[in-house]
């Protein structure tokens, strides 16, 4: 997997053509549905770019830091714990021109509802505003 470029000057990214590339990886096609490739990594900023065949999901997990999920292609839905006063859990579907931020400790899980291209932008807690 190459190392993310340096943001120092700017960086610039072609999230589709990565994507595509991603799709032909191994992992694409492997029982798991999806690759993900760290796009940029400084000691403040992560963003990483997922590509997920139909059908698939990322099992529930915790972030710890909070995340902006925003769809480059395709559509997911997004389960939530439930709010208070609700029942049940909640569930978010994101397509295209959709974000969802999600304060970090917040479990979620992801399914693909057709072949989608992702990016996760994590903030750090710790840093100074």
């Amino acid at each position: 997997m190459p190392k993310p470029d340096s943001t120092e000057f700017g960086a610039v990214f072609d999230l589709e053509q990565i994507a595509r590339e991603m799709r032909r990886e191994p992992e694409y096609d492997h029982d798991h549905g999806g690759a993900a490739r760290t796009i940029v990594r400084t000691d403040d900023l992560r963003v990483v770019l997922i590509a997920i065949r139909a059908g698939a999901h990322i099992a529930e997990h915790v972030a710890q830091a909070t995340v902006a999920i925003q769809v480059l292609s395709g559509r997911v839905r997004v389960k939530l714990p439930r709010l208070a006063r609700q029942h049940e859990d909640r569930f978010e579907e994101l397509s295209p021109g959709r974000l969802l931020a999600i304060e970090g400790g917040l479990a979620h899980s992801i399914e693909a509802l057709e072949e989608t291209a992702l990016l996760v932008t994590f903030g750090w807690r710790d840093r100074p505003a």
